[in-house]
């Protein structure tokens, strides 16, 4: 661990003290890659669970078909899934094609009761 952070200090004085364009830019790329990746983990927020969704509308399955049953199976698999549909179909008040109108309405309703935990 110690050599390791030797490392990293060394390429770093190198690459302060001797800026080669095409490093600095490599450099620079990985060092926002590993941070934006670190941030992801390390983000101590409540969060969402995205089949919460999937599980508080299961009392109103009978009045999904299979096939909308199956869409939101996929829209609830993650939570950037969900934030894509909300802010694709309920924000913008466009039409699913695969929801009947009802079960779109209560699909939005119920993700808009979570919208805090994006």
């Amino acid at each position: 661990m110690k050599n390791l952070l030797i490392l990293i200090v060394a390429i770093a004085l190198y690459l302060h003290f001797y800026p080669n364009a095409e490093v600095t830019k490599f450099y620079n790329e990985q060092k926002t890659y590993l941070l934006e990746g670190f941030a992801k983990f390390s983000d101590t927020k409540v969060r969402l669970k995205s089949d919460k969704i999937y599980t508080d509308l299961q009392p109103h399955f009978k009045a999904f078909s299979t096939e909308e049953i199956d869409h939101l199976k996929d829209i609830t698999s993650s939570r950037d899934k969900v934030k894509e549909f909300y802010y694709r179909i309920c924000e913008t008040k466009q039409r699913d094609v695969i929801f009947h109108y009802n079960n779109e309405t209560k699909v939005c309703s119920t993700i808009s009761r979570y919208t805090a935990m994006f």
